[in-house]
């Protein structure tokens, strides 16, 4: 399936994050740490967009094996909107996904 063209002003990365981070914290903290360590990654990457929105999927892959086991890494797309040279929103995404047209 061909890939949809992006809008004007839209682009797409992909990453492989490494979460080895959020083993260093409580186990019961975990799955929390590597949600946010995803959210400091791509803040750091793009450089420091106003919005990050984290797909539910992704959101689904890092609690998938309870609080206490996250994945070691994961890999993401990360679609980004500029506006007058600054990323005005960032949604980080399985990847391959395309977004439904409405």
């Amino acid at each position: 399936m061909p890939r949809r063209e992006l809008k004007d002003g839209e682009h797409r990365r992909s990453y492989t994050i490494p979460l080895r981070d959020a083993y260093r914290v409580p186990r019961t903290k975990r799955a929390n740490v590597a949600v946010r360590i995803v959210r400091e990654f791509v803040e750091r990457h793009l450089h420091g967009p106003e919005r990050i929105v984290i797909h539910e999927r992704i959101n689904e892959e890092l609690w998938s094996r309870s609080i206490e086991k996250p994945p070691r890494r994961i890999k993401v797309d990360v679609l980004f909107e500029v506006e007058d040279g600054k990323v005005v929103e960032a949604k980080v995404v399985p990847p391959g996904y395309e977004e439904e047209e409405e």
